[in-house]
């Protein structure tokens, strides 16, 4: 029988994977920044598979590009930060970009029942903020975090600034990635694990205290909760 949860003052949660479904801006995103790479000079060759970046959805830049284009420079990689994420946010602003089903509503409803909301991504600033401006969200959330905003080296670091910045002692860390159970654990909190993306290894979400397959799943969790 699976533990009975603790009741949260506030959610935190993971951006791509959990939220917004990445692929639905990532890929056009990610072949344009190699055909771009190669006009300017920085690339040869054709563009790496793309299981490469989905694989590697969840960790910090840097670390993407290491297993995308291992034997590129540092000077490539930059170039390639200053890219994806121009093109990320044309393609944002042009629409069509989807979330998945039931993340506005179950948000609404989470913040009916008196739930602080806040978002902890290691991706870039500008990139979550405009996700959520794109997709209305806004309103919803109380504070939005973000490795590239906070400077943090690990999702552990970043969950840790946002509860103390807002002086939260319990939170449910709700995401798709090992290093989301890493953040919650970490910190002492409750686990959430998103199922539905498909982003990671089949063990990606041990140590969860909860799983979910689709995101209104969290509402009858939060209700049942003690």
């Amino acid at each position: 029988m699976s533990p009975v949860l603790k009741k949260p003052e506030a959610m935190v949660f993971d951006m791509d994977g959990t939220l917004f479904q990445t692929e639905s801006l990532l890929l056009p995103a990610y072949h344009g920044m190699f055909d771009r790479l190669r006009e300017e000079g920085l690339f040869s060759g054709p563009t790496p598979p793309e299981e490469l970046i989905l694989g590697s959805l969840g960790m910090l830049l840097a670390q993407i590009w290491k297993n995308v284009m291992p034997d590129a420079d540092e000077a490539v990689h930059r170039r390639a930060d200053e890219l994806l994420l121009e093109l990320e946010i044309e393609g944002l602003n042009n629409g069509g970009t989807l979330l998945y089903p039931g993340v506005p509503e179950t948000l609404a409803r989470l913040k009916e029942r008196g739930l602080r909301l806040f978002v902890a991504s290691n991706g870039l600033e500008d990139y979550i903020h405009t996700i959520v401006t794109v997709h209305e969200l806004k309103g919803l959330f109380e504070g939005l975090y973000s490795a590239g905003g906070q400077g943090t080296a690990t999702k552990t670091e970043l969950l840790k600034l946002l509860l103390d910045h807002h002086g939260i002692d319990r939170a449910w860390m709700v995401g798709d990635r090992s290093s989301d159970v890493e953040a919650g654990k970490g910190n002492g909190q409750t686990v959430i694990g998103c199922a539905y993306a498909g982003f990671g290894k089949e063990d990606e979400l041990k140590g969860s205290d909860a799983i979910i397959s689709s995101f209104a799943e969290l509402l009858t969790l939060y209700d049942d909760a003690e």
